[in-house]
């Protein structure tokens, strides 16, 4: 049985004469929570949005819990839940109205919709619900964006740059729900650029110049490559493919 719920095999992405991804290949298996790192440009973002069929690969394939991207959009959109760093949420609109609106266009139906109304009121306090979106502050932001991609229940979430932007103790907050989620059976795939984070991931990969430059456990490629923390392995792997 291929216990690999994605499974990425030399896609790459042009945009003109300019390369994003450079035929890269890895797997992620179920229940696994795997950290995308790399500087900005790596192409993280360009990944997860052909994953997510946002982006058209110019080669290679994407399968989804055994099926094909390119003929199977339809039933792997179901499996999938995308938050964004950029756009999640509707910053005009409030809390509530953006839960509405997001679990409207999942197809949920009234009585649903009303229950997870509930879930949230349980999980972010009151006062802020009604405020729109632009004026919250960025940790209830970022758990009200959460709650929004898990409301279709979707076995695979990805997350693009989740913890831009807040203060260490809300990462660390949203980490554990994160951590949470992968015990409850979610994979989970995260792009950061936080390498304090990434003690939290099951496995990392580093791209650079849409390359995929180092890919393993964190605690074995620390004692492979001799040194001392995660953050000397990334700056020494992007130094040394700088060089190339």
């Amino acid at each position: 049985m291929n216990e690999n719920i994605i499974e990425v095999k030399n896609v790459a992405k042009k945009f003109g004469d300019f390369i994003a991804v450079n035929s890269i290949s890895f797997n992620i298996k179920k229940g696994e929570i795997l950290g995308f790192l790399g500087p900005n440009g790596a192409g993280k973002t360009t990944t997860i949005k052909m994953i997510m069929g946002l982006l058209r690969i110019t080669s290679g394939s994407i399968k989804i819990d055994g099926m094909d991207l390119m003929t199977s959009r339809g039933k792997i959109k179901e499996k999938l839940g995308y938050m964004s760093q950029k756009f999640s949420l509707y910053p005009k609109l409030n809390a509530m109205e953006n839960i509405e609106f997001f679990a409207g266009i999942s197809g949920l139906g009234k009585k649903i919709i009303s229950e997870k109304l509930k879930i949230l009121k349980d999980l972010v306090d009151p006062s802020f619900l009604k405020r729109s979106v632009e004026n919250l502050p960025p940790g209830i932001k970022q758990k009200v964006a959460l709650f929004a991609s898990l409301i279709p229940d979707p076995d695979i979430l990805l997350l693009d740059e989740p913890t831009s932007g807040v203060d260490p103790e809300v990462r660390r907050d949203f980490w554990q729900e994160i951590y949470n989620l992968k015990k409850s059976g979610k994979t989970i795939l995260v792009t950061t650029h936080n390498l304090d984070e990434v003690e939290y991931a099951d496995r990392i990969v580093i791209l650079h110049r849409g390359n995929i430059i180092v890919e393993g456990e964190p605690s074995e490629l620390v004692r492979e490559y001799e040194v001392d923390s995660v953050e000397t392995l990334f700056k020494e792997a992007v130094r040394d493919n700088e060089r190339n």
